[in-house]
């Protein structure tokens, strides 16, 4: 006879919820010696403050155990994974930071849920193992009463009518079982996982955590990718570019019997090389030049400041060197905002301002152009972006007429 898959599935999972019950029993019942024994040793010797401080003492001894118990109950029985609360206790220990260690991890609630939920689950669990047992003992009444004599088996029974009557109520309990059992197993879960585990505040700041180093590897990677990029294009393009150039040079300067039309044509490939290396150069370095890298952002700042047209008045005062991703993005945003300033402002003069206060990286540049720009527009957004993206602050103040000032706070701590 085959077994419908529908019926299979129910049995199936009434029979793992019912063992994840029964399995829930004895650690549900494990602290109820202690508080039993602490009331009736309190009320046999009067000795309230022993027999407090060492029922107290085995609570807090015992409650770690079986909350590792429960998970791992939790876990194989009925694939549910409660999490544990990763912090680490204080190094130093002070009432203060033990007070604060405790209001994070709030032990109370396993406390609670051992000893004064784990009993009431344990009746309840209690419970749906007796419908389970009476169910099962009504719906084999036929077959169990057969095996006693006949006499007996009338004067307990009633034999028409009592047996039966069992085995329809035991049938009705073994249908009901199921969901009796799955009802439980869910409101044991769903209490587990919001008492054992983290609450949802930690489970956010968890995620919160993880997220901000998920966005730090993410910028990493993305600062390494730039790096051989820039490492690329000039190991590999300009060089071709330069030799291009060369070879061209070469021809100009020892073919003079070229024609006029060709020498021209020739010419005009030699300046246009020699321009597409100025802005590939110009590009690398806007990528991320290689002064950054070695020497730190002073240096770097110091030659981005010699290479602009107009004058630029720069003061670099930093504790240690940065991150490279700060000092990366500090430097993105004083080369864009010194460009816009000479190709957009129309500005005579600069002033960049970089220093270190605390934990945050200010980065001020100020200029005397036109003003008037536009913090919305596509540049000054995508600087913003790039601040953001290390959880900084990105400010722009242009009045028309001027002075433009843009402010950067970058969080520097390693």
């Amino acid at each position: 006879m085959t077994i419908p898959a529908g019926l299979r599935r129910t049995v199936l999972r009434a029979q793992r919820d019912t063992g994840f019950l029964a399995a829930g029993v004895l650690p549900h019942l494990a602290l109820v010696p202690v508080w039993s024994w602490a009331a009736t040793t309190t009320a046999r010797t009067g000795n309230w403050l022993l027999t407090v401080s060492v029922s107290a003492a085995l609570v807090l001894l015992g409650t770690p155990v079986l909350t590792a118990v429960q998970r791992a109950r939790y876990r194989v029985l009925m694939g549910v994974d409660v999490p544990r609360l990763a912090l680490t206790a204080p190094e130093r220990r002070t009432w203060a930071s033990t007070a604060r260690w405790l209001a994070a991890t709030r032990p109370w609630r396993k406390i609670g849920y051992h000893l004064v939920l784990g009993p009431l689950l344990a009746l309840l669990e209690l419970l749906v193992l007796a419908v389970a047992a009476a169910g099962l003992a009504g719906a084999v009444a036929y077959a169990w009463a057969w095996a006693l004599p006949a006499g007996i088996r009338h004067d307990w029974f009633g034999y028409l009518v009592q047996l039966p009557a069992c085995t329809a109520a035991g049938l009705l309990l073994l249908c009901a079982l199921p969901w009796t059992a799955r009802a439980v197993a869910r409101a044991e879960s769903r209490l587990a996982l919001g008492l054992l585990g983290p609450s949802r505040a930690q489970r956010l700041q968890a995620r919160v955590d993880q997220l901000a180093v998920s966005r730090t590897d993410l910028i990493e990677a993305v600062d390494a990718e730039r790096r051989r990029i820039e490492r690329d294009l000039h190991d590999g393009t300009q060089q071709r570019l330069v030799s291009l150039a060369v070879n061209l040079g070469l021809a100009i300067a020892t073919r003079p019997d070229l024609p006029s039309d060709a020498r021209e044509v020739i010419t005009r490939a030699h300046l246009d090389a020699k321009e597409a290396i100025a802005e590939l150069n110009d590009l690398v370095r806007g990528l991320h030049p290689a002064v950054l890298e070695d020497r730190g952002l002073d240096a770097a700042l110091s030659g981005l400041a010699a290479r602009t047209p107009l004058p630029v008045r720069l003061r670099v005062d930093l504790e240690e060197r940065m991150a490279p991703t700060v000092e990366s993005v500090a430097y993105f945003v004083i080369s864009e905002a010194l460009t816009n300033a000479t190709k957009h402002a129309g500005a005579m003069q600069a002033e960049v301002i970089v220093r270190q206060v605390g934990e945050v990286l200010r980065v001020r540049v100020t200029d005397d152009g036109l003003g008037g720009a536009d913090a919305t527009g596509t540049g000054l957004t995508g600087l913003a972006k790039r601040v953001g993206s290390l959880d900084g602050a990105f400010h722009v103040s242009s009045p028309v007429g001027g002075p433009t000032t843009i402010t950067a706070e970058l969080p520097c701590a390693r």
